[in-house]
């Protein structure tokens, strides 16, 4: 290693202490300054040390830095029970994990991961920085959502990890890990939506949340968002907003997947989905311009909607997924490509992801564009009114109204575009 590397090397591992070290030094700015514990000088030389140790480490072995964090360890334990014994109203040791933290970013420096260091020394400074942020946040997290992050992240991080991912049954028409994924999605999509209305408010939330959740599955959030509908009546018309700013994602998403793989459908189909996203968007803007104060009036927030983990509805929704996947399936097999449309006018009945690549594969060899075009229009409106059919089954009332007005007006345009075409 050359000089220059080698001060490379230490002089992030110093920045890195440094940086912490101004961080708690305004932190402890009121504390009399012979009693502090460690400021800007000492968390300089701690990172400075943590370096040090490093590149000795890298001569003598890691056997070497590991023994000298222990020592340093060591340290901070007998300083922070010196700390005790004069403050004993003082508990916390964030101060002494930083000082660790240090250490072992300076140490981590020197070892040439200079990236990773200096991630690992913005994050900290991060952390240290926002005390005030994070525990406003904690203290405003019910114990009902608390729950639901760790029920979610245990059938997501933990189950669906553990599932096949193949095919079975008739033509290998069912991937447990694809079914499992969309149920992890449904409730997902529910605990974001829930979580973007309580901190933006009902309108602004239930919109990005929409946007986003229709490039996902526009299905689920239409599922999701019934749901809260019929908890909270007074937020039916936002909702019914998020619902159709969600399927003019839907029709984005379509022609993204075509333009990826089949750019001569996507050419054809350039037209039909632009015009249907344009209507939903602007049927959405039109219903959130005109409700957003009605609801705000009559809604209460998410303060009824004591369960923003709907791992129930979650689970129907997959066993539905299921029987449209194998009748699809069975049926394609039986008709072949003369099956198209109506296969097609299946498969909208879940989702339009699965046959719009089927179709953007089939047109690049065996099928003619017009009726892979159709097929995939078919799958959309098919896909839009059976959105607006959950909507007036799980939620009715004027959230339904609102839904259906624009999502005919969006498909009776997209049907035009196609046939002029």
């Amino acid at each position: 290693m050359d000089d220059v590397e080698l001060f490379r090397r230490l002089g992030l591992a110093l920045a890195i202490g440094l940086m912490l070290g101004v961080e708690r030094g305004w932190e402890l700015r009121s504390v009399p300054e012979k009693t502090r514990i460690a400021g800007i000088r000492s968390f300089t030389l701690m990172g400075l040390l943590g370096g040090l140790w490093g590149l000795l480490g890298l001569e003598a072995g890691p056997l070497a830095t590991a023994i000298a964090f222990l020592g340093f360890t060591a340290l901070i334990v007998a300083a922070h029970v010196m700390r005790l014994r004069r403050e004993p109203e003082e508990q916390g040791i964030t101060t002494e994990v930083g000082e660790m933290v240090t250490f072992a970013l300076g140490a981590v420096a020197a070892h040439g991961h200079l990236a990773v260091a200096a991630a690992g020394g913005v994050a900290a400074l991060a952390l240290l920085s926002f005390k005030r942020g994070l525990h406003a946040f904690v203290s405003s997290i019910d114990y009902v959502e608390l729950v639901a992050a760790v029920r979610l992240l245990l059938i997501s991080v933990v189950m669906l990890p553990l599932l096949p991912n193949q095919g079975y049954g008739p033509g290998q028409a069912l991937n447990p890990y694809t079914l499992w994924w969309m149920v992890v999605m449904v409730a997902g999509i529910s605990f974001v939506g829930y979580v973007a209305i309580k901190l933006m408010g009902a309108g602004v939330g239930a919109l990005l949340t929409g946007f986003f959740g229709g490039f996902a599955s526009s299905t689920a959030l239409t599922l999701s968002f019934s749901r809260m509908g019929k908890a909270e009546p007074g937020l039916q018309p936002i909702l019914a907003a998020g619902v159709c700013v969600a399927s003019g994602s839907m029709f984005l998403r379509i022609l993204l997947i075509v333009v990826v793989l089949a750019m001569p459908l996507a050419r054809t189909l350039l037209l039909p989905m632009l015009v249907m996203a344009l209507v939903s968007y602007a049927g959405a803007a039109g219903l959130w311009l005109r409700d957003k104060g009605a609801a705000s009036a009559r809604g209460r927030g998410v303060g009824t909607l004591s369960n923003p983990f709907e791992l129930g509805t979650a689970l129907k929704f997959g066993l539905f997924l299921t029987v449209v996947m194998l009748a699809s399936k069975m049926l394609q097999q039986q008709f072949g490509a003369h099956g198209v449309y109506v296969v097609a006018s299946l498969a909208g009945l879940a989702d339009v992801a699965a046959i719009s690549v089927s179709l953007s594969n089939l047109s690049l060899h065996d099928l003619v564009l017009p009726v892979a075009a159709a097929g995939v229009c078919i799958a959309a409106f098919v896909n839009t009114l059976v959105k607006a059919g959950i909507v007036s089954a799980v939620c009715g009332g004027g959230m339904a109204v609102r839904v259906w007005g624009v999502f005919l007006a969006s498909c009776a345009a997209g049907g035009a575009v196609l046939i002029w075409l």
